[in-house]
């Protein structure tokens, strides 16, 4: 099954007031496409984003089963029920879901495509860091290609969730996110993150979103454009071999 969020665009006062779209409805859960600069969190004043989006659909009560930096974009997974959340939470928890995610970097990486794969410890701030180690490491494959006037524009398929994890493995070679507070190095319109796909099983079936991003400039440049023509289908590409792996 694969179910794609079409394309739409927003000015930004809209996107602001506006904190999602509907991307799917299934009766155990929903499919979100959660707009940047919008917190999944209660912690920093935000108003909450699962209470907006039980408003629209109805629900009394949804469950959040992952969870995306308030600059990323994208598809976000909502349990309806209780046991639809535990179940689905325990696909993440088994890595039986795969997670790709578009980025745009400030400049050309170190390499090209890859795996990077270290530990990851506290930095200044509310920053982390890439370490030697890989005792309990994050681990993250991704391809890149031009993206415009000296940019690149990576597809990212984490096999962990540690917290920063993109932004940190981008940042290790030597492209930060265009837009990243944190871990960049260019200011932009937003923060250039985007989930872009999900395929999970559920109840024997596989399901599999896709959701093109919409919301910044940058996402419309002719290169950009032509590697999401490329990507389209991200779980059938030739991913860079992880270590060990044969």
């Amino acid at each position: 099954m694969g179910i794609y969020c079409a394309p739409l665009m927003f000015s930004l006062f809209f996107w602001i007031i506006i904190m999602f779209t509907l991307v799917h409805q299934h009766p155990d859960f929903l499919v979100i496409n959660k707009h940047p600069g919008v917190s999944v969190h209660k912690d920093d004043g935000d108003q909450p984003l699962l209470a907006e989006v039980a408003k629209q659909t109805g629900d009394e009560k949804l469950y959040l089963i992952h969870r995306l930096d308030k600059m990323t974009s994208g598809l976000l997974l909502l349990g309806r029920n209780r046991q639809a959340a535990a179940e689905l939470s325990g696909n993440f928890a088994k890595r039986d879901v795969e997670k790709f995610y578009l980025a745009i970097g400030t400049k050309k990486p170190k390499k090209k495509q890859g795996v990077v794969i270290g530990d990851m410890s506290r930095s200044r701030r509310s920053s982390w860091k890439l370490d030697s180690t890989k005792d309990n490491p994050a681990i993250t494959q991704f391809f890149s290609t031009a993206a415009g006037n000296g940019r690149r524009c990576f597809l990212c398929k984490p096999h962990t969730g540690k917290t920063h994890q993109i932004r940190v493995a981008l940042k290790s070679v030597g492209s930060g996110i265009t837009g990243d507070e944190i871990y960049g190095n260019e200011e932009a319109d937003r923060g250039y993150l985007h989930a872009y796909a999900l395929s999970f099983p559920y109840k024997g079936e596989n399901q599999q979103f896709i959701c093109v991003p919409d919301n910044g400039e940058l996402w419309q440049a002719e290169e950009v454009k032509q590697a999401l023509a490329e990507w389209a289908t991200p779980w059938l590409l030739a991913w860079p071999k992880l270590p060990g792996k044969s």
